[in-house]
């Protein structure tokens, strides 16, 4: 941990020092400096404001690719059901924890690139249910999956994919 804060104040040094050489106005340097230290905040967790977004980032992503290897199964005229299995697995483990990944500081206002909305943390309580709703959508898929009966399987997994939207419409950027 000591040795990040000292390369971070390295860096930041160093970019002072850039800056004043090319002649550049106090203001334009607060500005410059303010965006090369975004997403370095170290947060309670230990992890920087950049590390944690990109953990979720990472972790919703390998979410969406467990769900389309799952459907794409599902799709095909005979779903292999232990890769199904291991998908919906995945998304249990995957999705454990997420109640934790969107700590204060870590949202749009951070400067770093993230599609969460700033309502995430305005309206908590409603994010956090929806998390759960998730989760809760999630052992399901994997009790269908682990079941072994497609028409068991899909509806879980339409079930989770509505958690899913139900969140996405309101806590996140469109991907326009």
């Amino acid at each position: 941990m000591l040795n990040r804060k000292i390369g971070l104040l390295c860096t930041s040094v160093a970019g002072v020092v850039l800056l004043s050489a090319c002649g550049q106005s106090g203001d334009s340097e607060a500005a410059s400096e303010a965006t090369s230290d975004a997403g370095t905040t170290v947060l309670a967790n230990g992890m920087t404001v950049a590390e944690q977004i990109k953990l979720r980032h990472d972790a919703l992503e390998a979410i969406g690719d467990a769900l389309k290897g799952a459907g794409d199964q599902l799709k095909s005229g005979s779903p292999d059901m232990a890769v199904i299995q291991a998908a919906a697995a995945s998304v249990v483990e995957k999705s454990t924890g997420m109640e934790d990944w969107f700590p204060e500081g870590t949202g749009p206002d951070s400067g770093v690139e993230t599609d969460a909305l700033a309502v995430i943390w305005e309206d908590k309580p409603d994010f956090l249910t929806k998390v759960s709703d998730m989760q809760g959508a999630a052992a399901k898929f994997s009790e269908a999956a682990q079941g072994g009966d497609a028409a068991a399987i899909g509806g879980a997994m339409k079930e989770l994919g509505g958690t899913c939207k139900a969140c996405h419409d309101k806590y996140r950027k469109d991907d326009d």
